[in-house]
């Protein structure tokens, strides 16, 4: 698990910052997770194949978590792209793009599929035989979820020394790795724990941008092994958070160890602070785990 961030400030670009835009590999897919102005550029900065990228999750309808999508959609259709492209997204994202595409006179040479979304609650929004994706509503001031990214268990992981001592054949190895006992031309049933290891842990990912506190996802996202968390405000500007419906740092880590989280990754910032290091001061007051500060260009093997 792989995770680039391209921006990760709140509000607007400035020459040394960029909003919200991130790319996570999981598990063989490259997943873009918001689409801020500039996120094109960035994903050229960075060298990323983008065209490997066929799912596109964007958290709410604020500019600077997705005016950068229509330039990526026309720029993949510049380069000809084939594959088709998913988007998920708040009910209105496919008027949005698709106004922009008709008033200038474009169209796309490959497949652009919308998936909006309107429910309050938690649901599966893709699923393939490796990942599992679903949303993790959110309480801003407008509609907006989160997004949960979890790997599916592999096949369990063979002991080959053993299995050749005993003379199994190579025909077998898959029902090996599906879980399944072995039984000898003898008769004596080899039980599938003495010739295989536990699989690969599971991998998850949360991103929870932009939110106010709240509890309420704790469920959904519990024992995760990356959280992103929003924390736009320091706790000295703690009296702006119910207004602008944003988070603190201390915030963010309270929600982190409320969930039981292995890492966790700040982001949104406010642009007013010059030093982003204040913000994981101050979440570690609170949360005891592993703590990172996420900014443009941090990339984290996670």
């Amino acid at each position: 698990m792989k995770l680039t961030i391209l921006g990760c400030y709140a509000a607007t670009p400035r020459t040394i910052t960029n909003p919200t835009s991130q790319v996570l590999e999981m598990n063989g897919h490259m997943f873009l997770i918001d689409a801020g102005e500039g996120t094109q550029v960035q994903l050229r900065r960075r060298k990323l194949k983008f065209q490997r990228i066929n799912h596109i999750f964007i958290s709410h309808l604020h500019g600077d978590h997705f005016y950068g999508l229509i330039g990526l959609v026309s720029t993949f259709m510049l380069l000809n792209r084939q594959a088709d492209l998913h988007i998920y997204g708040p009910k209105g994202i496919k008027e949005v793009i698709l106004l922009q595409l008709r008033l200038s006179n474009s169209f796309t040479g490959y497949k652009l599929f919308f998936h909006e979304l309107t429910s309050k609650e938690s649901e599966v929004v893709f699923e393939d035989d490796k990942v599992v994706v679903r949303t993790i509503p959110l309480d801003h001031r407008v509609y907006t979820n989160g997004y949960l990214f979890e790997s599916k268990p592999g096949d369990r992981r063979l002991r080959i020394g053993a299995i050749e001592d005993l003379g199994i054949d190579r025909c077998y190895y898959q029902k090996i790795k599906n879980g399944g006992d072995i039984t000898l031309e003898d008769g004596t049933v080899v039980k599938n724990s003495d010739i295989t290891y536990d699989p690969d842990p599971t991998e998850s990912y949360a991103f929870c941008s932009d939110t106010c506190y709240s509890e309420q996802i704790v469920p959904i996202i519990k024992d995760v092994k990356v959280l992103y968390h929003e924390s736009t405000f320091l706790d000295s500007e703690e009296h702006y958070t119910e207004k602008t419906k944003h988070c603190t740092a201390k915030e963010a880590a309270k929600i982190a160890t409320l969930a039981n989280a292995g890492t966790l990754i700040l982001g949104h910032y406010s642009t007013r602070y010059s030093d982003i290091t204040l913000f994981k001061k101050e979440a570690e007051t609170v949360f005891k785990g592993n703590i990172l500060n996420g900014d443009d260009g941090a990339v984290f093997n996670l």
